[in-house]
This record gives structure tokens, C-alpha cells and sequence, in this order.
């Protein structure tokens, strides 16, 4: 039995940002970790950094170009949001930068005062491999705007990432989807693995441009193979890394793949360190990996179903477009402090949808993160009352399955 379960630990900070091409050893404020409580693996902590602190396990709302869908950034607080991120390849192609270096820097450009993480443009590698060719250098790609050719390589993406000024920056990775060859999950690996090294030197030769400090996350490849995984995670976490992504997710596997993958790197990783599953997921898989001691996540299945009429609650799913709500006069969940279930009906929210009305989707996207947020506020609970593992089982399975009432 675990004897610190549910029991408060004692405090362990990490403060860390810049690293030689070896290891993450010079330590000066950017980043502190601290885990109060634990359930088993599940903990609930605090990550505190220069633009202020976020509790763990939290959601990160996907705002690709600068802008989660909708949503602006007054109202993302509002929700509950107190991370967002953002993604540099997009980023990059419009407005550029430079143009955003000019402005301020991200944080001033997108109005939030808050973390901001910046994913690097892997997935881009995977998602737009029509329009790209990598080599052991870098990728080269043809926008998707215009079709100019463009050049990333580790060392540029760390500039590129300079210049937005994000709190969480990632090194360039490549990213294979499933089904995946042994062979070319393990060549991915290795030239991410060399890949990191370039950028571990760039980020430690150069400084962030604004005022405050930036924490560089590697990520853990290696796709669905177990002894892969294994051996990639071994030689990260020799690493000693301020932070630590789990990559390679939600590229087409089934959630049991999903969960086995988080158990095993999760589980080799560095005790004391935060842990982020990119691109997890739906509510039952986000707080499956909370259960596996997973501390941050993104995903765009709150505001991408939300945009779709699909919209979670704590008593089930529910797609707003059928026709049993035309003349409910309830909100979506009693309770919600989110706008559309403060102010407005089902049956409102379903002739918005109907009606083509943009409203709808902000509306629904705006409850959906609500969702989402409360959601892990309850984790974090639970993990204080030693409660969780029952409650995440039963709140998955009722959060995946549609509403009866």
C-alpha cells in the first residue's frame, strides 16, 4: 500500500529554464513545481512560473493561431482557463515572428497575462505530410496558406520561439501516425532525440527577448512499441528536464493504445517533475492519465465538438442538433457558471445550431471548457480526499455516454 496516499508531500520545487546540449542543469527562476497531494500516481500540485502559477492537473485550451475559436482572452479567464497554448508553426506563417516581436510578444499580442505554452510545429510534420520533406537537418515545408517554401530546423523553431515569448516552448520533434512501422517509429525517435540536442544548444545560447524566463520541454517519442518506448524514455529522463512531454498521441490509435503508452513513460519519468500528455483527449482519457500521474494536457475536443453541437456535461453527452431538445426550456447542465447554461435554454441553443447562428459555437465551446475546467477542479479534490480512482471511473464512462434526461 502506498503510504502517502492522499497525504500531503513534502514541497519540492523545481526552478529551471535554460540547458547545455547535455543536461538541464542551470537552474535560475522560471518554473516551479510543487506536488501537495497524491492518490495513488494521480497528484495535485502547483506549476508556478513568471506570468503566474496554474494548479495540476490542468487543461490547456487549444488556441492555434493566437485564438481559441470564439473565445476571447477575458472570457477564456473567465471560464476557468489559467494556461493557454498556442502553436508556432501557424504562428509563424501569419502574422510572422517578427511581427509579433515588434508587437510585444505574444503575450501582449493575444491580451492574456497568464502561461502561455507553444507547441514547436511537430505535428505539423505529420498532419500537412503532403507539403513537407524531412531530412536529418530539418523539415521542409510549403505553406498551407499559399504554398511558399519554408525551412524548419531545430534551431530555427527555438529562435522562432524567441521571438513569441511563451512560458513552455517545445524543441522541434517528428511525429509518426498509427498504424507505424517498428522501423520508422524508431528512426523518428532517434532523429528527435538528435533533434533535441541541437535545440537544447540554441535555447542555451540565446535568451528570451522579453522580461521573464522560458522552460524548454522535451518530448518522449517512440509511438506504440513497448521496449521503444521503453528505451527513449530511459535516456529523457537522464535528461533531468525542468518539465517532460509524453508525444506521439491521438495520431489515430484506440484509447487502451492511448493509456498503455501514457502508463509506461509516465510511470519512468522523474517523480518530481510535471508530466504533459499532448493532445489528450476526451474526458475519460484525461482523467485515465490523471490516474497515471499525467499533470498537464491539451487537446481541441472541448471546443472542436463544441463548434459541432457536442457538448459534455456531468450527467452525460449530449449532441444539441436533436430534435428531443427543440423545446426543453432547461439549461445544457443545472449549475453550469458558464454563459450559455447562466442565460439560455436547450431549446435556444438548438435553433441557434439549426440556424446556422455563430453564436451557437461560441456559446457551446464556451460550456465545454467551463466542463472541462470543473472537471479537473473535481480531480484535484478527489485526489486530496483519496477518492479519486472510484469517482474518475464512474465520471468517464457517464461523460462518454449520451444523456438520458
Amino acid at each position: 500500500m502506498d503510504e502517502t496516499r492522499g497525504k500531503p508531500r513534502a514541497t519540492r520545487r523545481i526552478r529551471s529554464c535554460g540547458a547545455p546540449s547535455a543536461r538541464f542543469v542551470r537552474y535560475i527562476p522560471a518554473m516551479e513545481f510543487t506536488i501537495s497531494y497524491t492518490d495513488g500516481l494521480a497528484r495535485s500540485g502547483r506549476i508556478e512560473t513568471d506570468h503566474g502559477s496554474l494548479s495540476t492537473p490542468a487543461f490547456m485550451p487549444v488556441g492555434t493561431a493566437g485564438s481559441v475559436k470564439g473565445i476571447e482572452s477575458a472570457e477564456l479567464a473567465a471560464c476557468g482557463a489559467e494556461i493557454v497554448l498556442a502553436n508556432a508553426y501557424h504562428l509563424y506563417l501569419r502574422p510572422g515572428a517578427d511581427t509579433i516581436r515588434a508587437l510585444g510578444g505574444l503575450h501582449r499580442f493575444i491580451a492574456w497575462d497568464g502561461p502561455i505554452l507553444v507547441d514547436s510545429g511537430g505535428y505539423q510534420v505529420l498532419s500537412l505530410a503532403q507539403l513537407r520533406r524531412v531530412d536529418e537537418d530539418g523539415v521542409t515545408f510549403r505553406s498551407h496558406l499559399d504554398g511558399s517554401e519554408h525551412r524548419f530546423t531545430p534551431e530555427t523553431v527555438i529562435a522562432i520561439q524567441r521571438a513569441l515569448g511563451a512560458d513552455f516552448v517545445m524543441p522541434l520533434d517528428e511525429l509518426v501516425g498509427w498504424p507505424a512501422s517498428r522501423e520508422q517509429a524508431g528512426a523518428a525517435a532517434e532523429r528527435t532525440w538528435r533533434w533535441l540536442k541541437r535545440a537544447l544548444e540554441a535555447f542555451d545560447k540565446s535568451d528570451c527577448l522579453y522580461d521573464h524566463e522560458q522552460t524548454l520541454i522535451p518530448i518522449v517519442q517512440g509511438s506504440f512499441y513497448e521496449e521503444l518506448r521503453r528505451k527513449e524514455t530511459e535516456r529523457y529522463a537522464s535528461l533531468d528536464a525542468p518539465v517532460y512531454a509524453i508525444g506521439g498521441l491521438a495520431v489515430g490509435e484506440e484509447s487502451e493504445r492511448t493509456r498503455k503508452a501514457i502508463e509506461l513513460v509516465a510511470g519512468a519519468l522523474p517523480e518530481e517533475r510535471p508530466r504533459y500528455a499532448m493532445g489528450v483527449g476526451t474526458p475519460d482519457d484525461l482523467l485515465a492519465a490523471v490516474g497515471l500521474g499525467v499533470d498537464l494536457f491539451d487537446c481541441v475536443v472541448p471546443t472542436r465538438n463544441g463548434r459541432r453541437a457536442t457538448l459534455y456535461t456531468f450527467s452525460g453527452r449530449m449532441n444539441l442538433r436533436n430534435a428531443r431538445w427543440a423545446r426543453d426550456p432547461r439549461p445544457v447542465e443545472e449549475g453550469c457558471p458558464c454563459p450559455l447554461c447562466r442565460r439560455h435554454s436547450r431549446a435556444y441553443l438548438r435553433h441557434l445550431f439549426v440556424s446556422g447562428e455563430l453564436l451557437a459555437m461560441k456559446l457551446a465551446s464556451a460550456h465545454n471548457l467551463v466542463f472541462y475546467f470543473k472537471l479537473l477542479a473535481e480531480a484535484r479534490a478527489r485526489i486530496r480526499e483519496r477518492t479519486y480512482h472510484s469517482w474518475a471511473a464512474e465520471i468517464g464512462a457517464r461523460a462518454m455516454s449520451p444523456i438520458r434526461d
